[in-house]
């Protein structure tokens, strides 16, 4: 019994890292690799569980900076000018709202605020500083964060066949899903999908949008009067700055850039694997309602505003 058992998670492991290399070739696109791994973890279970959060961090960023070095600082200082009102209104709306309809549901301001800030920056890394900033517990953030994954991975299916109904072009929809998604490996998937420029417009906004980390922080731990909390800010955001430096102003960084960005974005795809095989039932049934309804009610709010603004500008 226990040779067929330990055959059969063999069996299941070859399986589960085949999908991973056919995930790094150019044959599968990041919402079939969500999906993917979502249906692959819910037939036959996931095989390396407790490496899966891990892994996908780590990769998440390890790309991020990769995609750095196709970039132009030039280009991205122009992008970041443009998008940075947009930024700066969406945040303060996100957090406002979030308090109002978040008392509407009578639910625990702790947790409606971290929906907000998760909602309004950058999905999870905003959600995992603010969290020690109000003194978050456990199970607050775990449903926070559940809300947050699940709206990314509707979004990065649904988002880049909205923007082609539209007819969004490549700069608008770039600056759209930075604005509009939650998490960076939603927003990278999704403009990876649309196109080279939204991806380059969507990423440079994006972490340009995750620096408001530092002050939202800061403003939840006043308004929850958590004295002596750390803040955490994502260190891939300044190596990402130094690759986007290195490819602008460094000329022999050209021998190798392009290679750079090919592997980071298959990368990419195989971190959206992991995410979709991260994701179970049981999971989504831990979420609840009313986080749940608080998430759409933002997310809706910030798509249907944010694009208005971007199609008027």
């Amino acid at each position: 019994m226990q040779t067929r058992s330990a055959r059969k998670t063999a069996v299941l492991k070859a399986c589960f890292i085949l999908c991973i290399a056919l995930c790094a070739t150019p044959y599968v696109s990041a919402p079939i690799a969500l999906v993917g791994g979502f249906l692959f973890s819910l037939f036959w279970g996931h095989p390396f569980a407790k490496l899966n959060h891990k892994a996908t961090g780590l990769l998440l960023k390890v790309s991020v900076v990769g995609l750095g070095f196709g970039m132009n600082v030039h280009s991205a200082l122009q992008v970041g000018r443009e998008g940075l009102e947009l930024t700066v209104v969406s945040i303060a709306l996100l957090l406002t709202l979030g308090y109002f309809v978040g008392r509407w549901l009578r639910m625990p301001r702790k947790s409606s605020h971290l929906v907000a800030s998760g909602t309004a920056i950058c999905g999870g890394s905003a959600i995992a500083a603010v969290a020690p900033a109000v003194d978050a517990s456990e199970k607050e953030i775990s449903v926070s964060l559940g809300v947050v994954f699940l709206l990314n991975s509707v979004a990065l299916i649904l988002f880049p066949a909205i923007g082609h109904l539209l007819g969004l072009t490549q700069h608008q929809f770039g600056m759209w899903s930075a604005i509009a998604i939650h998490d960076t490996s939603s927003v990278v998937g999704a403009a990876s999908a649309y196109g080279s420029e939204a991806l380059e417009v969507a990423t440079t906004v994006k972490l340009a949008r995750a620096l408001w980390i530092i002050p939202v922080s800061l403003l939840s731990a006043f308004l929850f009067r958590s004295k002596g909390k750390k803040i955490s800010i994502p260190w891939f955001i300044g190596f990402f700055i130094l690759a986007m430096l290195a490819n602008s102003y460094l000329p022999f960084v050209d021998d190798f850039n392009t290679a750079v960005v090919t592997v980071s974005k298959a990368a990419l795809v195989v971190t959206l694997f992991l995410i979709g095989a991260g994701l179970s039932v049981s999971k989504i049934r831990e979420v609840g309602f009313k986080p749940l309804l608080l998430g759409v009610t933002l997310w809706v709010a910030i798509s249907v505003l944010s694009l208005v603004a971007i199609c008027h500008l």
